[in-house]
């Protein structure tokens, strides 16, 4: 687990704290997260803690390797992951206006930054929205069954505008053919 004493760091302003470290998801992250992540392997965490006043901040760099279903066909998709994030830690309950000067301002416990966490919480929110296998992108391939498909928002427009409308199809019977046009 990477676990980092606040204190230790708190008291150090000037000093970088580097960390470089392989990371080994959780149990509890791999049942948080099945339905949105199959497998995670290779994960890397690279950055420092620097002390900030009466806070520590943490900026990292962390690529892993994914396995996620695919958000079209729930087909495993092969993901590199390759991202940064920011923390800033502090030991107290931040007041009011120490959560408008920095929203994401992250209360700890027992005097622990827990860096496993953020690296795992991080993994899922660097997710893209849509993941599709290669023959789902490259073929632009949609479920289907008896009777039914899904279609693209551009094939459904499409089908929008060239269905007639009906009410105009009723005043059709109305007036009767013009001869002249």
């Amino acid at each position: 687990m990477l676990q980092y004493s606040f204190e230790q760091l708190h008291d150090q302003p000037g000093v970088l704290k580097a960390v470089d470290e392989d990371v080994t998801v959780t149990a509890e992250f791999k049942e948080r997260s099945r339905n949105l992540i199959n497998d995670a392997k290779n994960i890397h965490v690279q950055g420092q803690f620097f002390a900030d006043g009466d806070y520590v901040t943490g900026n990292f760099h962390v690529t892993a390797e994914v396995e996620a279903p695919s958000t079209r066909s729930l087909a495993p998709v092969d993901l590199e992951q390759d991202f940064d994030f920011t923390e800033t830690y502090c030991d107290h309950k931040p007041t009011a206006e120490e959560l408008e000067d920095n929203p994401d301002l992250i209360q700890i416990a027992d005097g622990e930054i827990d860096l496993q966490t953020a690296v795992e919480d991080n993994l899922l929110l660097s997710l893209p929205t849509t993941i599709l296998t290669p023959a789902e992108k490259n073929d632009d391939l949609f479920p289907h069954g008896q009777g039914w498909e899904v279609v693209s928002e551009q094939k459904a427009a499409q089908a929008r505008t060239d269905k007639p409308n009906p009410a105009f199809a009723k005043l059709k019977g109305l007036f009767p053919p013009d001869k002249d046009n």
